[in-house]
């Protein structure tokens, strides 16, 4: 079973943004959401709830489906892992905790690169799941008339639906870890700082040799005010905005705080 308490805001009394800096950092928290959504529909026992976990199954292989993404985060497995060894002999870093990490590091390297192609690709020899998979894409595709087998699954005991989710859920679970640990390690790299948008705007010149690759932005949900976020290697820009009567977004133009941090 997934549990990804991890992947929430633990401060309810803030609204948590995140703004990704590069492509890889954008597919993980594609990802990290995907998987969230997975771990709390796969636990509910309405057919309604299986159907939407089952397609988010096939989100995550189609997420997981480009052809570097593996590579790609086993390369940041073993990367993080010499970044933490290079801290060995600090007398500030408990040796205790450096091992435990480092120990998840080779766990998740271990387990994903255990896995045959890509995250998923066992599922595409499920001809079954794969039927359901090609109607889904088509408004209503999915009505009892054109997969009896599944409109027949759907209506099976709770308990054994979850038993099938789980086994199909399991062959994601190596990237799903990856993923999280990954995630969680560049958000402990960052340090939050309180910065003030005059007139609802805000800019910060990155400073020049460091990369960062994730930006973290906690604001009180009370006034109302949406943070439209931009970003490259130079300059990061906020913009407060408001949503109106009409559904559009209009700048805020108000003096705002809000927490920021930068993860490299």
């Amino acid at each position: 079973m997934i549990a990804y308490s991890a992947f929430t805001d633990k401060n309810l009394a803030v609204i948590l943004y995140e703004y990704p800096f590069n492509e890889r950092i954008r597919t993980y928290l594609r990802l990290e959401q995907l998987f969230r959504r997975l771990s709390q529909l796969a636990v509910r026992e309405q057919p309604l709830d299986h159907h939407y976990a089952i397609t988010t199954i096939f989100e995550v292989m189609d997420v997981a489906a480009r052809a570097e993404l593996k590579t790609d985060v086993l390369k940041d497995l073993e990367k993080q892992k010499h970044i933490l060894n290079g801290y060995r002999g600090n007398p500030a870093i408990a040796e205790g905790v450096l091992d435990e990490v480092t120990g998840q590091l080779d766990a998740c390297f271990s387990n994903l690169n255990a896995v045959a192609g890509k995250a998923g690709q066992s599922l595409t020899e499920n001809d079954w799941l794969m039927s359901i998979r090609s109607r889904v894409g088509i408004p209503g595709g999915t009505c009892e008339f054109d997969l009896p087998a599944y409109y027949a699954w759907q209506h099976r005991p709770a308990s054994t639906r979850q038993h099938d989710l789980q086994r199909w859920i399991a062959t994601l679970l190596p990237l799903a870890e990856a993923v999280r640990l990954l995630l969680q390690l560049l958000r402990d790299s960052g340090a939050p700082q309180m910065v003030t948008a005059p007139d609802g705007v805000y800019q910060q010149n990155l400073p020049q040799g460091r990369t960062f690759q994730l930006l973290r932005l906690r604001i009180d949900p009370a006034p109302g005010l949406i943070p439209e976020i931009s970003g490259n290697r130079l300059i990061v820009s906020v913009r407060l905005m408001n949503h109106g009567s009409d559904d559009r977004l209009h700048a805020a133009g108000v003096d705002a705080s809000f927490e920021l941090t930068l993860c490299s």
